[in-house]
């Protein structure tokens, strides 16, 4: 029974605790990259709900899936509820395999009515590899996803000595004596 245990709480810290670097402003650098893909993805929501039908009929159907206003919600609310969770990085992974299995339609879209056209398929292409990139290595220790595995799972993989060569590291590199 505890070993059950302990292999459900590894799955969870798997799944919530992001890869960690000891660099202090890689972590910066991608709290701030995670924080503006999440926000800037908001909208692209909020625009698909303003006219659902016409999104479903222009760009749903017209790659052929079935159920496009169905299909259209989905994307939106994808979008809606992923981009919060990827902005304050919680249930991090989950939510950017959401949106980067939305970005990939997009780049099918684009390519199924325009060709291989660069300029229709980069900013798709983009947020595709963002999304990517953290649905594999997590938020960051900037996160709420690392706050949980900290509080919950101290004694995980990533543990306080990770977090004290974080500090060792800023120390060594941006702090003069």
């Amino acid at each position: 029974m505890n070993n059950t245990i302990q292999k459900a709480g590894s799955l969870i810290v798997s799944l919530v605790r992001p890869e960690n670097t000891p660099r202090v402003l890689t972590q910066i650098t991608l709290t701030i990259i995670r924080v503006v893909a999440g926000v800037v993805i908001f909208h692209n929501g909020l625009n698909k709900l303003d006219d659902i039908q016409g999104f479903a009929e222009a760009y749903v159907a017209a790659i052929g899936l079935p159920f496009p206003v169905f299909f259209s919600y989905v994307a939106a609310l994808t979008e809606l509820i992923g981009s919060p969770l990827l902005v304050v990085g919680l249930l991090t992974r989950p939510a950017a395999f959401g949106l980067m299995s939305t970005m990939s339609i997009a780049i099918y879209h684009h390519i199924h009515t325009a060709g291989f056209n660069i300029p229709s398929i980069e900013l798709s292409a983009l947020y595709w590899a963002c999304f990517a990139f953290f649905a594999v290595n997590g938020a960051s220790q900037f996160s709420l996803d690392q706050a949980i595995a900290n509080r919950f799972f101290p004694n995980s993989t990533a543990n306080p000595k990770d977090i004290q060569s974080l500090k060792n590291s800023y120390q060594q590199e941006y702090v003069k004596p």
